[in-house]
């Protein structure tokens, strides 16, 4: 049985129990400030869980798809662990509990193969429960589950949370018995390779805090006793159901495995699931091979490019391991070519728009192999460097700070250090390699403290939400509104009162108001309140569905429970408006000339402007951009009609409209469409008719990161009044250069061609004015106890080059058999700097160039015996410099 129909029969099992099925949610967690990728199924629900939204749906399944790389270093060793996966789950929100869950699962692990289940032998099932969860140990034995295959467990083992603060609860495991060959017999307290773990019921009936490992953790408060939270690891249950003995056996998983085994020549075997041990190394790393593809084309297909820092930065870890794998067996060409589209062919039957976003998603993968290639290439040179000084200075051993910045710098990684370094008879200070990546992650985890928000610090706005759930948001119909203060935030929490001079939030039943969000700015304006006014600075929605107005009280009090009326900014909104609808159509242009791969990764709509960033391996011609801009305002002139509705998702889909990676939906979305040209899903405000722009000017295009480009233009009159400043501009160069204007930047080019060449010829002439006058300081070089000395001082403005050329002149004009030093001094923007040139029968005596600098200088400089100089000293001390050579001519000659 494939996995996309392990999945496909999961879910018509629920939804014909009366479950709702929901989309898996992308793989960034974009709503819980503690993780950078949803690692459970249930983590799209948490907020029904913990009362914050009303679910839609009081009974819901999916299959999620999830990350977790705490143990990314494990990867490949053991049979089971992968970096990504399927959760497959179903939930209950206030519906049923554990009566109804567990005769669930039980029916469709038994169920015939024919008859739409997994056929799974009962006599092989296992269940674990909670130590003191008799309830749950009841309902198994009323399912048919004797006795002496329920095991009771502890917290490690049955207690199930998410690692942070938030919902929590008891959890009954299944678990399959895959016979002898696997392991020993006794249950999964005896062998859990042998039995295997399957699928997690997690009775949701606690709310945890101060959470410090499984087993360490505070209850601090019951939820409801009907929620539920089940977890089936899809690869688990398909590695049982294809009768194969791990998840890198399974479909998704093996073709991309065998092909790696394939390109290197290493032979993969099964060895009964067990852990690939360090005897097998070959193995070990044909699975990470496998895995990290596979993480790869998921991350990169939810929206997610390699950078160095944050999502962007585990990507690219993770790609990087598997490149590096690659290589360590033996392929020294480009894997991902290869690798990527089997591993895309293995996963586009559970998420076809792997195959249809497949030119976006090879774009990304194999430019960061060829950037890794580049890197691997620089990093071994630096390594080489390092490994000579090392034995230069008599060494047996790389400094940990040098390995620590090849990984850190360079990305250079550790074990191909030590590789390296040990074929060379050194060893790596892996203690102080290991202490300055602990240093960087605790630095690392400091500041992720610092953003934690956890799910205990927004009591207030919370409260606010209870009291009369969502707001309501009337700004798409009116620019005024009146309704009632439904609560006042101050500093401290929920107030009764502010008065004038105050900063408060306000929240409100309705409001016409925009909170920030999807990269539109919030609206600013005024609310009235009896006698009070506020000036709103701001607009927030820091829980879904509530939104706050950030405001000072500018005259009188404000109470809540008061009558309010709201009026917006209507230029704000107005100017912000087109710069939002601007932002659709570059969307939707800069894709017609790029691609369809060239897909949103952040706006800004502000008032007359705009900032789009988006997806691109490298810059954006001049030439596309002008074309870009003139399609644009084509598309003005038609004047289309600019169009919202609410549809569903499936419905938004099939009319194409564009959704945002990282942005979550709901079962319902608003579409906003510009004629036939550009359809997009979107909250924000926008024009009625795309006339009303006006004007759209490009400025400018630049890089924001590896593979991301930024574009910002000027929208309606700031677009007029731009193009304005720039004619004026053109038309007095014109009236300078005395040509028409459409020949002022050939003019211009020809002006700047003409002051380069004078300012070479310039060059030559000074540098021939310095060395006009070597032969004749050469032959006028002092005797100091034997040495010719010349100590010079460079004309006004010489170029470093120059006099550099000019200490070699000179002591290429003394008479090689006598000992010569030569020092010459500059200044230049306040400072003065020195260079010594020594001659090799100056050398015999002892004296080293470096020396006499250093000696100057106060122990700075750089350069050899031959050559050295320094500086940054004031220019006033020019003399003293040569006076200082030639006493330490003297001293040492």
């Amino acid at each position: 049985m494939r996995t996309a129909e392990v999945k496909r029969r999961f879910l018509a099992h629920f939804e014909a129990n009366g479950h709702t099925v929901v989309p898996s949610a992308p793989l960034p967690a974009i709503d819980d400030p503690n993780l950078l990728f949803i690692n459970a199924g249930m983590v799209q629900f948490v907020p029904f869980f913990l009362g914050q939204r009303t679910p839609p749906y009081q009974r819901a399944a999916s299959v999620q798809k999830c990350i977790r790389t705490p143990d990314i270093d494990e990867v490949g060793k053991t049979s089971r662990h992968g970096t990504f996966f399927q959760m497959n789950g179903n939930f209950s929100f206030g519906d049923y509990f554990k009566a109804g869950a567990i005769p669930l699962a039980w029916e469709l692990s038994t169920k015939p193969v024919e008859q739409g289940g997994f056929g799974l032998d009962p006599e092989k099932i296992w269940a674990t429960v909670y130590l003191d969860d008799d309830e749950a140990i009841e309902i198994w034995k009323q399912t048919g589950l004797p006795a002496e295959r329920i095991v009771r467990r502890g917290k490690k083992d049955n207690f199930w949370s998410m690692g942070i603060p938030g919902p929590a609860g008891p959890c009954s495991e299944l678990y399959y018995d895959r016979g002898p060959a696997y392991g020993k017999e006794g249950g999964p307290e005896v062998d859990e390779d042998r039995y295997l773990e399957f699928w997690n019921l997690v009775f949701m009936q606690h709310e945890i805090t101060d959470v410090k490992s499984k087993e360490d953790f505070t209850i601090v408060g019951d939820l409801p006793k009907q929620n539920i939270d089940t977890g089936m690891g899809l690869e688990r249950i398909a590695s049982i159901l294809q009768g194969v003995d791990n998840l890198y056996e399974i479909d998704e998983v093996r073709p991309i495995l065998a092909k790696a085994a394939e390109l290197t020549g290493k032979e993969y075997g099964k060895r009964s699931g067990h852990a690939a041990s360090e005897s097998h190394p070959d193995d070990v790393r044909l699975r990470v091979i496998a895995d990290h593809v596979r993480t790869a084309l998921m991350l990169i297909g939810d929206g997610v490019t390699p950078s160095n820092e944050g999502r962007g930065y585990v990507l690219r870890r993770i790609m990087r391991r598997a490149i590096r794998s690659i290589r360590l067996l033996g392929w020294q060409e480009k894997a991902l070519p290869i690798l990527l589209p089997i591993a895309r062919d293995c996963m586009s039957p559970s998420y076809p728009e792997l195959a249809t976003d497949f030119e976006r998603i090879s774009t990304y993968a194999y430019a960061e192999e060829d950037q890794f290639l580049s890197t691997l290439k620089a990093g071994t040179t630096i390594l080489d460097t390092a490994i000579t000084e090392t034995r230069a200075s008599n060494q047996t051993q790389l400094s940990g700070d040098k390995a620590f910045q090849l990984h850190d710098t360079y990305g250079f990684p550790i074990d191909l250090t030590l590789e390296i370094a040990q074929e060379q008879g050194l060893q790596v200070d892996q203690e102080g390699f290991r202490r300055l990546m602990a240093d960087q992650r605790n630095r690392a985890k400091a500041d992720a403290a610092a953003r934690k928000t956890g799910h205990a610090d927004l009591s207030a706005y919370r409260s606010a939400l209870d009291a009369g759930g969502p707001v309501e948001f009337t700004g798409y119909q009116e620019i005024s509104r009146e309704s009632r203060v439904r609560a006042l935030i101050g500093e401290k929490g929920r107030i009764e009162v502010a008065g004038e001079g105050d900063f408060v939030e306000l929240v409100l039943d309705t409001t016409p108001f925009y909170a920030e969000g999807g990269g539109q700015q919030a609206d600013t304006g005024v609310i009235n309140v009896g006698g009070g006014r506020l000036e709103i600075v701001d607009v927030q929605q820091p829980l879904p569905g509530l939104i706050v107005h950030k405001a000072r009280v500018v005259r009188g009090e404000v109470r809540a429970g008061e009558t309010a009326l709201s009026e917006i900014d209507v230029t704000r909104r107005k100017a912000i408006s087109r710069s939002h609808t601007a932002t659709h159509l570059v969307h939707q242009t800069m894709r017609n000339f790029l691609g369809e791969s060239a897909t949103q990764a952040g706006s800004l709509n502000a008032p007359g402007r705009l900032r789009f960033d988006f997806h691109t391996p490298g810059a954006v011609n001049p030439s596309v951009l002008f074309d870009v801009e003139q399609q644009i305002n084509e598309v003005l002139l038609r004047d289309l009609e600019v169009n919202a509705f609410i549809t569903s998702q499936e419905e938004a889909r099939r009319l194409g409209a564009m959704a945002l990676f990282g942005e979550k939906y709901g079962d319902e979305v608003r579409v906003v469409e510009v004629g036939d040209y550009a359809r997009e899903l979107c909250g924000g405000t926008h024009v009625a008719r795309s006339g009303q722009l006006g004007l759209v000017k490009i400025l400018n295009e630049s890089s924001i990161g590896s593979g991301v480009r930024r574009v910002e233009a000027l929208v309606g009159l700031d677009a007029f009044s731009f193009l304005a400043k720039e004619h004026l501009l053109v038309s007095r160069l014109a009236d300078l250069f005395r040509v028409p204007g459409e020949q002022v930047a050939d003019r211009v080019e020809q002006t700047v061609t003409a002051l380069r060449d004078a300012e070479k010829e310039l060059d030559k002439l000074r540098a021939q004015m310095v060395l006009g006058g070597a032969a004749a300081l050469a032959s006028g070089a002092k005797d100091v106890r034997g040495v010719a000395y010349v100590g010079t001082e460079a004309p006004e403005g010489a170029a470093g080059n120059d006099v550099r050329t000019l200490a070699q002149e000179i002591r290429g004009k003394i008479d090689a058999a006598r000992p010569a030093v030569v020092a010459v001094t500059a200044r230049a923007n306040g400072k003065a700097s020195l260079i010594v040139a020594i001659n090799g029968a100056a050398k015999t005596r002892g004296l080293s160039a470096q020396d006499l600098v250093r000696a100057a200088l106060s122990g700075r400089g750089g350069g050899n015996a031959d050559l050295a100089q320094g500086g940054g000293v004031p220019a006033g001390e020019a003399p003293r410099l040569l006076a200082a050579i030639e006493q330490a001519v003297a001293d040492k000659a």
